[in-house]
């Protein structure tokens, strides 16, 4: 289920967003304005122009504090608890997301645009619930690994959105039923695991072509964008399609 923390005490009319896919959120609904800070990390909307206040992992509290939001919106994944922690400590109302699967990112989207920010519910949500309605799972289903990083190696594990998602087009998490989210296996095991596909997205780590295939010989590789496998925000209205088009191009 979704986190619950309170809602803001006031009346919601500047944001900061600390999380890629929804500060894309947050300024594709509501429009200019809302919107008065954002990370380094958030490149969508292309044309996005606010104040930057540092990373994901590292915010700049202070200037984040300069902003005078009335909302923060963050993750429990992609931010961490001390830099949560700091910016409470200086006053400031955090909003904490936990998304691991599609029902979550779809009730916790609505939680922050309507139910925090009080904004009508935006059309892109309800075209990406019905896009996702009308995926049917590719047969056979494939097994797959799913690195994110190398230099270690590190994979999709248990109770992750971007494994719900492939899920849900017919591939299988080899690693889906590991203790760990984010495991780190060396490449032997991967190799040993004997998976039908790798999956080598663009983010965190930027797999491409020639960065990442090669370690896995023998083995079809999607390269699907980071963006319609991790982020959850409007890009959903186009993650089926296009991360179908991405195994497809794999499995030929």
């Amino acid at each position: 289920m979704p986190h619950q923390n309170p809602g803001p005490a006031r009346p919601v009319r500047r944001v900061v967003s600390l999380v890629p896919s929804l500060t894309e959120a947050v300024a594709v609904t509501a429009g200019p304005g809302l919107l008065v800070g954002a990370t380094d990390w958030c490149t969508h909307p292309a044309d996005l122009d606010v104040p930057r206040i540092g990373g994901t992992k590292n915010p700049d509290v202070a200037a984040v504090a300069a902003l005078a939001p009335d909302l923060v919106v963050a993750n429990e994944e992609e931010n961490r608890p001390a830099d949560l922690d700091a910016l409470r400590a200086a006053g400031l109302e955090v909003l904490v997301t936990r998304v691991r699967s599609l029902p979550d990112a779809f009730a916790e989207l609505d939680r922050l645009l309507v139910g925090a920010c009080g904004l009508p519910r935006p059309a892109w949500l309800d075209a990406a619930r019905a896009a996702w309605r009308d995926v049917t799972a590719a047969a056979p289903v494939r097994t797959a690994v799913v690195p994110i990083w190398r230099r270690p190696w590190m994979v999709l594990g248990r109770d992750t959105f971007a494994g719900d998602l492939l899920a849900r087009l017919g591939v299988r998490n080899l690693y889906a039923g590991h203790p760990d989210r984010y495991p780190r296996v060396p490449l032997p095991d991967l190799l040993a695991a004997r998976p039908d596909l790798v999956v080598l997205p663009d983010e965190p780590y930027r797999f491409t072509a020639g960065d990442g295939p090669e370690a896995f010989p023998g083995v079809p590789a999607a390269l699907p964008s980071g963006r319609h496998l991790t982020w959850y925000g409007p890009s959903l209205t186009e993650a089926p399609a296009a991360l179908a088009a991405a195994l497809a191009a794999a499995t030929g």
